[in-house]
């Protein structure tokens, strides 16, 4: 999968609150389905849809041991949105800081034919 397709994934993923509020509660340890869907008041399928979404962007994972089933968080996603948003903060500052370079420059230069004019 490309990288903006992936980034998309995530983001589509990590726009809704009820998986922003699984994804929370995976960060502190393994969950079950049902512990997980303890907290919100809807359907299986209605959270089972969550898990998968969640699941298809890389942030979560499944494991089966026994009879039982745990679902566990995947950090590496993250750390790709995490990425993602530094590289943008850094050319949109490099962008500010050009700004403002060309913003002194003017007004210097306003400032100087100001001043030649008064002579």
């Amino acid at each position: 999968m490309e990288s903006e397709e992936r980034l998309s994934l995530l983001f589509s993923a990590l726009a809704d609150p009820t998986r922003r509020a699984i994804l929370a509660r995976l960060s502190r340890g393994p969950s079950s389905v049902g512990e997980l869907a303890e907290p919100f008041e809807m359907s299986a399928p209605a959270i089972s849809r969550h898990l998968k979404v969640l699941e298809k962007a890389g942030l979560i994972s499944r494991t089966t041991k026994a009879q039982w089933r745990t679902i566990n968080m995947e950090t590496a996603p993250l750390d790709e949105v995490a990425e993602w948003i530094d590289k943008q903060k850094r050319e949109w500052n490099l962008r500010f800081d050009a700004l403002a370079t060309h913003l002194e420059t003017m007004k210097q230069e306003h400032h100087t034919d100001h001043h030649d004019h008064h002579q």
